[in-house]
Protein backbone atom coordinates (compact mmCIF):
# COMPACT_ATOMS: atom_id res chain seq x y z
CA UNK A 1 0.00 0.00 0.00
CA UNK A 2 3.41 2.18 0.78
CA UNK A 3 4.25 1.95 -3.23
CA UNK A 4 0.68 2.71 -3.89
CA UNK A 5 0.59 6.35 -1.66
CA UNK A 6 3.80 7.06 -3.69
CA UNK A 7 2.58 6.40 -6.88
CA UNK A 8 -0.65 9.03 -6.23
CA UNK A 9 0.97 11.64 -4.46
CA UNK A 10 3.42 12.31 -7.62
CA UNK A 11 0.79 11.73 -10.37
CA UNK A 12 -2.12 13.27 -8.32
CA UNK A 13 -4.70 10.63 -8.69
CA UNK A 14 -6.83 11.51 -5.66
CA UNK A 15 -6.22 14.99 -5.59
CA UNK A 16 -7.71 15.37 -9.04
CA UNK A 17 -10.61 13.26 -8.34
CA UNK A 18 -11.42 15.30 -5.03
CA UNK A 19 -10.94 18.40 -6.63
CA UNK A 20 -13.51 17.60 -9.40
CA UNK A 21 -16.31 16.39 -6.99
CA UNK A 22 -18.59 18.25 -5.27
CA UNK A 23 -18.89 18.38 -1.42
CA UNK A 24 -22.34 19.09 -0.05
CA UNK A 25 -20.97 18.46 3.53
CA UNK A 26 -21.49 20.83 6.42
CA UNK A 27 -17.55 21.79 6.93
CA UNK A 28 -17.74 22.15 10.63
CA UNK A 29 -18.93 18.62 10.70
CA UNK A 30 -16.84 17.32 8.27
CA UNK A 31 -14.29 14.67 9.96
CA UNK A 32 -13.00 12.55 7.06
CA UNK A 33 -11.81 14.35 3.88
CA UNK A 34 -13.30 13.44 0.26
CA UNK A 35 -9.89 13.19 -0.73
CA UNK A 36 -8.81 11.30 2.28
CA UNK A 37 -12.32 8.98 1.13
CA UNK A 38 -11.45 8.75 -1.94
CA UNK A 39 -7.65 7.15 -1.50
CA UNK A 40 -9.28 4.88 0.86
CA UNK A 41 -11.68 3.27 -1.08
CA UNK A 42 -9.29 3.45 -4.34
CA UNK A 43 -5.99 1.74 -2.38
CA UNK A 44 -8.57 -0.85 -0.92
CA UNK A 45 -9.97 -1.63 -4.28
CA UNK A 46 -6.35 -1.95 -5.41
CA UNK A 47 -5.25 -4.42 -2.47
CA UNK A 48 -8.45 -6.84 -2.51
CA UNK A 49 -10.78 -5.12 -0.47
CA UNK A 50 -14.02 -5.06 -2.62
CA UNK A 51 -16.92 -4.20 -0.37
CA UNK A 52 -17.67 -1.37 1.82
CA UNK A 53 -18.13 -3.91 4.66
CA UNK A 54 -13.84 -4.98 4.37
CA UNK A 55 -13.54 -0.96 5.49
CA UNK A 56 -14.73 -1.59 8.81
CA UNK A 57 -11.52 -2.94 10.11
CA UNK A 58 -9.53 -0.97 7.23
CA UNK A 59 -10.37 2.06 8.96
CA UNK A 60 -8.19 1.02 12.22
CA UNK A 61 -5.60 -0.43 10.12
CA UNK A 62 -2.34 1.60 10.82
CA UNK A 63 -0.89 1.07 7.52
CA UNK A 64 -4.38 2.00 5.48
CA UNK A 65 -3.97 5.14 7.78
CA UNK A 66 -0.72 6.47 6.96
CA UNK A 67 -0.94 5.59 3.12
CA UNK A 68 -4.29 7.96 3.30
CA UNK A 69 -2.36 10.10 5.13
CA UNK A 70 -3.75 10.43 8.18
CA UNK A 71 -3.13 9.02 12.15
CA UNK A 72 -7.34 9.03 13.12
CA UNK A 73 -9.70 6.07 12.44
CA UNK A 74 -10.72 6.56 8.61
CA UNK A 75 -14.31 6.53 7.44
CA UNK A 76 -16.58 3.84 8.14
CA UNK A 77 -18.51 1.73 5.66
CA UNK A 78 -21.61 3.76 6.29
CA UNK A 79 -19.98 6.94 5.69
CA UNK A 80 -18.55 5.63 2.46
CA UNK A 81 -22.15 4.25 1.24
CA UNK A 82 -23.10 7.71 2.03
CA UNK A 83 -20.31 9.15 -0.81
CA UNK A 84 -21.57 6.56 -2.80
CA UNK A 85 -25.18 6.90 -3.22
CA UNK A 86 -24.89 11.16 -3.46
CA UNK A 87 -23.04 10.66 -6.79
CA UNK A 88 -25.04 12.38 -9.96
CA UNK A 89 -24.42 12.85 -13.27
CA UNK A 90 -21.98 15.48 -13.02
CA UNK A 91 -19.44 13.61 -11.35
CA UNK A 92 -19.30 11.45 -13.60
CA UNK A 93 -18.66 13.77 -16.59
CA UNK A 94 -16.00 15.24 -13.99
CA UNK A 95 -14.03 11.90 -13.11
CA UNK A 96 -13.83 11.00 -17.30
CA UNK A 97 -12.21 14.67 -17.23
CA UNK A 98 -10.10 13.16 -14.52
CA UNK A 99 -9.08 9.80 -16.61
CA UNK A 100 -8.30 11.90 -19.59
CA UNK A 101 -6.35 14.09 -17.39
CA UNK A 102 -4.25 11.70 -16.41
CA UNK A 103 -3.52 10.25 -19.31
CA UNK A 104 -2.36 13.25 -20.93
CA UNK A 105 0.33 13.75 -17.69
CA UNK A 106 1.61 10.18 -18.33
CA UNK A 107 3.22 11.52 -21.79
CA UNK A 108 6.03 13.45 -22.14
CA UNK A 109 5.26 14.80 -25.33
CA UNK A 110 2.61 14.15 -27.78
CA UNK A 111 2.42 11.13 -29.63
CA UNK A 112 2.29 10.81 -32.99
CA UNK A 113 -0.72 8.22 -33.22
CA UNK A 114 -3.17 6.43 -31.12
CA UNK A 115 -5.11 4.00 -31.37
CA UNK A 116 -8.57 4.19 -29.79
CA UNK A 117 -10.25 0.85 -28.79
CA UNK A 118 -13.87 0.96 -28.08
CA UNK A 119 -15.83 -2.10 -26.72
CA UNK A 120 -18.58 -3.28 -24.28
CA UNK A 121 -19.29 -5.52 -21.39
CA UNK A 122 -21.46 -6.72 -18.92
CA UNK A 123 -21.95 -5.97 -15.09
CA UNK A 124 -24.08 -8.36 -13.93
CA UNK A 125 -27.15 -7.68 -11.86
CA UNK A 126 -28.84 -9.39 -9.04
CA UNK A 127 -30.83 -6.94 -6.90
CA UNK A 128 -33.69 -4.32 -8.33
CA UNK A 129 -30.96 -1.93 -10.00
CA UNK A 130 -32.30 1.08 -11.43
CA UNK A 131 -32.43 0.80 -15.62
CA UNK A 132 -31.59 -2.95 -14.77
CA UNK A 133 -32.82 -5.24 -18.03
CA UNK A 134 -32.51 -8.48 -19.03
CA UNK A 135 -30.27 -9.16 -22.19
CA UNK A 136 -30.52 -12.39 -24.08
CA UNK A 137 -26.78 -12.63 -24.90
CA UNK A 138 -25.00 -12.35 -21.67
CA UNK A 139 -28.10 -14.49 -20.60
CA UNK A 140 -29.13 -12.53 -17.66
CA UNK A 141 -30.07 -9.12 -16.46
CA UNK A 142 -27.28 -6.64 -16.39
CA UNK A 143 -25.84 -3.30 -17.35
CA UNK A 144 -23.59 -2.76 -20.69
CA UNK A 145 -20.76 -0.03 -20.00
CA UNK A 146 -19.15 1.15 -22.65
CA UNK A 147 -14.94 1.02 -22.02
CA UNK A 148 -12.67 3.05 -24.28
CA UNK A 149 -8.81 2.54 -24.28
CA UNK A 150 -5.66 3.72 -25.69
CA UNK A 151 -3.19 0.48 -24.93
CA UNK A 152 -3.53 -0.20 -21.10
CA UNK A 153 -4.90 3.17 -20.26
CA UNK A 154 -8.67 3.68 -19.41
CA UNK A 155 -9.65 6.78 -20.77
CA UNK A 156 -13.74 6.11 -20.94
CA UNK A 157 -16.29 3.73 -19.13
CA UNK A 158 -19.45 4.67 -19.84
CA UNK A 159 -22.37 2.52 -17.83
CA UNK A 160 -25.52 1.79 -19.91
CA UNK A 161 -28.55 -0.47 -19.66
CA UNK A 162 -28.61 -3.19 -21.03
CA UNK A 163 -31.97 -2.66 -23.00
CA UNK A 164 -30.19 -0.46 -26.07
CA UNK A 165 -28.26 -1.31 -28.99
CA UNK A 166 -24.62 -2.48 -27.90
CA UNK A 167 -23.19 0.85 -29.99
CA UNK A 168 -25.32 3.14 -28.64
CA UNK A 169 -22.99 6.33 -27.71
CA UNK A 170 -20.44 5.33 -29.03
CA UNK A 171 -19.86 7.96 -31.91
CA UNK A 172 -20.89 10.61 -28.64
CA UNK A 173 -18.15 9.42 -26.37
CA UNK A 174 -15.57 8.97 -29.10
CA UNK A 175 -15.66 12.73 -30.31
CA UNK A 176 -15.81 13.77 -26.42
CA UNK A 177 -12.72 12.40 -26.36
CA UNK A 178 -10.77 13.06 -29.78
CA UNK A 179 -11.65 16.76 -29.13
CA UNK A 180 -10.60 16.61 -25.48
CA UNK A 181 -7.66 14.82 -26.41
CA UNK A 182 -6.27 17.35 -29.65
CA UNK A 183 -6.83 20.34 -27.41
CA UNK A 184 -3.47 19.08 -25.73
CA UNK A 185 -1.97 17.31 -28.89
CA UNK A 186 -3.13 19.06 -32.13
CA UNK A 187 -1.22 17.33 -34.47
CA UNK A 188 -1.57 13.30 -33.16
CA UNK A 189 -3.24 11.07 -35.45
CA UNK A 190 -6.37 9.15 -34.36
CA UNK A 191 -7.14 6.01 -35.34
CA UNK A 192 -10.80 4.21 -33.61
CA UNK A 193 -10.88 -0.16 -33.62
CA UNK A 194 -13.90 -1.81 -32.99
CA UNK A 195 -15.77 -4.90 -33.30
CA UNK A 196 -18.28 -5.05 -36.11
CA UNK A 197 -21.17 -4.66 -33.19
CA UNK A 198 -19.94 -0.65 -33.73
CA UNK A 199 -20.10 -0.28 -37.70
CA UNK A 200 -22.63 2.44 -37.29
CA UNK A 201 -22.96 4.98 -40.35
CA UNK A 202 -22.71 7.92 -37.77
CA UNK A 203 -19.22 6.68 -36.40
CA UNK A 204 -18.63 6.35 -39.57
CA UNK A 205 -19.28 9.75 -40.78
CA UNK A 206 -17.94 11.58 -37.96
CA UNK A 207 -14.73 10.10 -38.43
CA UNK A 208 -14.33 10.81 -41.80
CA UNK A 209 -15.41 14.23 -41.41
CA UNK A 210 -13.05 14.73 -38.75
CA UNK A 211 -9.65 13.39 -40.04
CA UNK A 212 -9.96 10.16 -37.92
CA UNK A 213 -9.13 7.09 -38.95
CA UNK A 214 -10.85 3.80 -38.34
CA UNK A 215 -10.40 0.08 -39.05
CA UNK A 216 -14.00 -1.55 -37.89
CA UNK A 217 -15.30 -4.97 -38.37
CA UNK A 218 -18.14 -5.39 -40.27
CA UNK A 219 -20.61 -7.56 -39.92
CA UNK A 220 -20.89 -10.59 -42.49
CA UNK A 221 -24.00 -11.07 -44.95
CA UNK A 222 -25.16 -12.24 -48.26
CA UNK A 223 -23.82 -9.29 -50.62
CA UNK A 224 -20.08 -9.48 -48.80
CA UNK A 225 -20.33 -13.85 -49.20
CA UNK A 226 -21.31 -13.36 -52.68
CA UNK A 227 -18.23 -10.49 -53.55
CA UNK A 228 -15.81 -13.03 -52.27
CA UNK A 229 -17.49 -16.42 -53.65
CA UNK A 230 -15.20 -16.98 -56.84
CA UNK A 231 -11.69 -16.47 -54.70
CA UNK A 232 -13.63 -19.22 -52.22
CA UNK A 233 -14.25 -21.67 -54.60
CA UNK A 234 -10.50 -20.96 -56.18
CA UNK A 235 -9.16 -21.87 -52.30
CA UNK A 236 -11.05 -24.74 -51.71
CA UNK A 237 -9.66 -26.28 -55.24
CA UNK A 238 -6.54 -25.35 -53.86
CA UNK A 239 -7.22 -26.91 -50.06
CA UNK A 240 -8.61 -30.44 -52.39
CA UNK A 241 -5.08 -30.84 -54.18
CA UNK A 242 -2.98 -29.90 -51.42
CA UNK A 243 -4.55 -30.46 -48.17
CA UNK A 244 -2.52 -27.22 -46.40
CA UNK A 245 -5.22 -24.37 -44.93
CA UNK A 246 -5.71 -21.61 -47.29
CA UNK A 247 -5.09 -17.90 -45.94
CA UNK A 248 -5.57 -14.93 -48.48
CA UNK A 249 -6.30 -11.00 -47.26
CA UNK A 250 -7.33 -9.01 -50.07
CA UNK A 251 -9.50 -5.86 -50.30
CA UNK A 252 -12.50 -4.68 -52.62
CA UNK A 253 -15.10 -1.28 -52.72
CA UNK A 254 -18.57 -1.78 -50.80
CA UNK A 255 -21.48 0.19 -50.02
CA UNK A 256 -24.08 -0.92 -47.65
CA UNK A 257 -27.64 0.32 -48.05
CA UNK A 258 -27.60 3.23 -45.82
CA UNK A 259 -24.16 4.35 -46.85
CA UNK A 260 -23.85 7.36 -48.91
CA UNK A 261 -21.02 5.89 -50.79
CA UNK A 262 -18.60 3.01 -51.44
CA UNK A 263 -16.12 2.41 -48.37
CA UNK A 264 -12.45 -0.08 -48.37
CA UNK A 265 -13.48 -3.16 -46.94
CA UNK A 266 -10.64 -5.58 -46.23
CA UNK A 267 -11.24 -9.23 -46.40
CA UNK A 268 -9.61 -11.96 -44.64
CA UNK A 269 -10.11 -15.78 -46.24
CA UNK A 270 -9.25 -18.83 -44.90
CA UNK A 271 -10.35 -22.10 -46.29
CA UNK A 272 -9.73 -25.26 -44.09
CA UNK A 273 -10.51 -28.76 -42.85
CA UNK A 274 -13.80 -26.89 -41.24
CA UNK A 275 -14.91 -24.76 -44.73
CA UNK A 276 -14.60 -21.22 -45.32
CA UNK A 277 -14.25 -18.35 -42.44
CA UNK A 278 -14.16 -14.94 -44.15
CA UNK A 279 -13.67 -11.58 -41.55
CA UNK A 280 -14.07 -8.10 -43.32
CA UNK A 281 -13.30 -5.12 -41.86
CA UNK A 282 -14.17 -1.33 -42.82
CA UNK A 283 -11.34 1.23 -43.19
CA UNK A 284 -10.62 4.64 -44.21
CA UNK A 285 -6.96 4.12 -43.93
CA UNK A 286 -4.16 4.07 -46.50
CA UNK A 287 -1.56 1.14 -46.72
CA UNK A 288 -1.58 -2.75 -47.36
CA UNK A 289 -4.52 -4.58 -46.32
CA UNK A 290 -2.50 -7.70 -45.01
CA UNK A 291 -0.59 -4.96 -42.50
CA UNK A 292 -3.55 -3.23 -41.77
CA UNK A 293 -5.54 -6.30 -40.76
CA UNK A 294 -2.46 -8.89 -39.04
CA UNK A 295 -0.96 -5.83 -37.46
CA UNK A 296 -3.77 -3.26 -36.64
CA UNK A 297 -6.93 -5.15 -36.63
CA UNK A 298 -6.41 -7.90 -35.44
CA UNK A 299 -4.81 -6.59 -32.26
CA UNK A 300 -7.96 -5.21 -31.12
CA UNK A 301 -8.22 -8.63 -28.58
CA UNK A 302 -5.92 -6.79 -26.00
CA UNK A 303 -8.27 -4.31 -25.29
CA UNK A 304 -10.80 -7.39 -23.73
CA UNK A 305 -7.69 -8.52 -21.66
CA UNK A 306 -7.65 -5.20 -20.35
CA UNK A 307 -11.86 -5.24 -19.53
CA UNK A 308 -11.52 -8.23 -18.05
CA UNK A 309 -8.56 -6.72 -15.58
CA UNK A 310 -10.58 -3.74 -14.55
CA UNK A 311 -13.65 -5.91 -14.18
CA UNK A 312 -12.37 -8.89 -12.13
CA UNK A 313 -8.81 -7.84 -10.89
CA UNK A 314 -10.07 -4.43 -9.93
CA UNK A 315 -13.56 -5.31 -9.19
CA UNK A 316 -15.44 -3.02 -11.59
CA UNK A 317 -18.86 -5.08 -11.49
CA UNK A 318 -19.55 -3.74 -8.27
CA UNK A 319 -22.88 -2.81 -8.81
CA UNK A 320 -24.95 -3.46 -6.05
CA UNK A 321 -26.74 0.46 -5.48
CA UNK A 322 -29.72 0.69 -6.44
CA UNK A 323 -29.42 3.94 -7.90
CA UNK A 324 -27.80 4.02 -11.38
CA UNK A 325 -26.28 6.95 -11.18
CA UNK A 326 -24.39 5.40 -7.97
CA UNK A 327 -23.48 2.30 -9.74
CA UNK A 328 -21.52 4.88 -12.51
CA UNK A 329 -19.50 6.04 -9.41
CA UNK A 330 -18.54 2.60 -8.16
CA UNK A 331 -17.63 2.14 -11.90
CA UNK A 332 -15.06 5.11 -12.02
CA UNK A 333 -13.68 4.59 -8.72
CA UNK A 334 -12.49 1.31 -10.26
CA UNK A 335 -11.69 3.07 -13.66
CA UNK A 336 -8.91 5.22 -11.18
CA UNK A 337 -8.08 2.31 -9.48
CA UNK A 338 -7.10 0.51 -12.48
CA UNK A 339 -5.29 3.77 -13.62
CA UNK A 340 -3.42 3.83 -10.31
CA UNK A 341 -2.09 0.29 -10.98
CA UNK A 342 -1.06 1.11 -14.38
CA UNK A 343 0.95 4.21 -13.35
CA UNK A 344 2.78 2.23 -11.08
CA UNK A 345 3.24 -0.62 -13.17
CA UNK A 346 5.04 2.21 -15.82
CA UNK A 347 6.68 4.09 -12.72
CA UNK A 348 8.43 1.62 -10.96
CA UNK A 349 7.86 -1.95 -12.56
CA UNK A 350 10.03 -1.13 -16.01
CA UNK A 351 12.46 -3.57 -16.82
CA UNK A 352 11.32 -5.84 -13.94
CA UNK A 353 9.60 -9.52 -13.92
CA UNK A 354 6.05 -7.61 -13.11
CA UNK A 355 6.65 -5.02 -16.20
CA UNK A 356 3.74 -7.00 -18.09
CA UNK A 357 1.83 -8.38 -14.94
CA UNK A 358 -1.95 -7.89 -14.48
CA UNK A 359 -3.04 -6.47 -11.39
CA UNK A 360 -3.40 -8.94 -9.66
CA UNK A 361 -0.72 -10.69 -10.15
CA UNK A 362 0.84 -7.20 -8.51
CA UNK A 363 -1.23 -7.41 -5.94
CA UNK A 364 -0.41 -10.97 -4.77
CA UNK A 365 3.62 -10.70 -5.44
CA UNK A 366 4.18 -6.96 -4.40
CA UNK A 367 1.31 -5.58 -2.48
CA UNK A 368 -0.38 -8.33 -0.49
CA UNK A 369 2.57 -9.20 1.48
CA UNK A 370 3.04 -9.93 5.36
CA UNK A 371 4.52 -6.57 7.78
CA UNK A 372 4.93 -5.53 10.65
CA UNK A 373 3.69 -1.59 11.66
CA UNK A 374 4.95 0.61 14.20
CA UNK A 375 4.49 3.62 15.32
CA UNK A 376 4.93 5.90 17.64
CA UNK A 377 4.22 10.16 17.80
CA UNK A 378 7.48 11.13 15.35
CA UNK A 379 7.24 8.18 12.83
CA UNK A 380 5.76 5.00 10.92
CA UNK A 381 8.09 1.75 10.90
CA UNK A 382 7.22 -0.99 8.05
CA UNK A 383 9.08 -4.10 9.25
CA UNK A 384 9.21 -6.17 5.58
CA UNK A 385 10.16 -9.51 5.90
CA UNK A 386 14.08 -10.25 4.90
CA UNK A 387 13.56 -13.28 2.71
CA UNK A 388 10.71 -12.19 0.58
CA UNK A 389 10.84 -13.66 -2.80
CA UNK A 390 10.97 -9.83 -4.55
CA UNK A 391 12.78 -8.34 -1.58
CA UNK A 392 15.07 -6.53 -4.24
CA UNK A 393 12.03 -5.92 -6.67
CA UNK A 394 10.14 -3.76 -3.93
CA UNK A 395 13.25 -2.04 -2.71
CA UNK A 396 14.07 -0.60 -6.43
CA UNK A 397 10.31 0.12 -7.13
CA UNK A 398 10.15 2.01 -3.64
CA UNK A 399 13.66 3.77 -4.62
CA UNK A 400 12.21 4.72 -7.86
CA UNK A 401 8.97 6.10 -6.35
CA UNK A 402 10.67 7.66 -3.71
CA UNK A 403 12.84 9.66 -6.86
CA UNK A 404 9.78 10.96 -8.35
CA UNK A 405 8.73 13.24 -5.43
CA UNK A 406 5.35 14.73 -5.62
Amino acid sequence: MLLLRQVDRHIGLTRAAAAALPDPRDPERIRHGLREMLAQRIYGLCCGYEDLNDHQALRGDALMQTAVGSDQTLASAPTLSRLDNRATRAQAWALHEVLAAQFIASHDRAPEELVLDIDASDVPLHGQQELGAFHAYYDAHCYLPLYVFCGRAMLACVLRSSKIDGARHAAAVIKLLVRRLRRAWPHTKFIVRADSGFCRRRLLQWCERSDVGYAIGLARNARLHAAVEYVEAAMADEYAASGAKQRLIDEFAYAAKSWSRERRVITRLEYGAQGTNPRFIVTNLEGDPVQLYDRLYCQRGEAENRIKEAQLDLFGTRASCPRFVANQLRLLLAALAYTLMVRLRQLALQASELERATAASIRCRLLKIGAATLRNTRRVRVLLASHHPLRELFASAAARLAALGP
